[in-house]
């Protein structure tokens, strides 16, 4: 499953808090960035809702209730190996 195709309401894995913890998809948007609400309480920090980086979600339920994995486009994979240069 591609990053654009997940809309709104979906399960989804995040990575931006340093661990992979759950979330729900609270846009129907495309692009680098996402915004999503982040369940951290899973790993003893605060449930919010924020913008993340497209390339932060690794997975996303799908309409018969199993995970996929996440690919990345080339544009999102470009912005990865743009960030890392810059050290983030």
């Amino acid at each position: 499953m591609k990053t654009n195709d997940i809309k709104k309401y979906t399960k989804i894995r995040t990575k931006q808090l340093g661990v992979i913890v759950g979330g729900i998809m609270m846009d129907n948007m495309r692009g680098n960035t996402r915004l999503i609400e982040t369940f951290g309480s899973e790993v003893g920090l605060f449930d919010e809702i924020g913008s993340v980086y497209a390339t932060d979600i690794v997975m996303a339920e799908n309409s018969e209730g199993t995970w996929e994995d996440v690919e990345y486009t080339d544009k999102q994979i470009k912005s990865i190996q743009t960030r890392e240069q810059f050290g983030f």
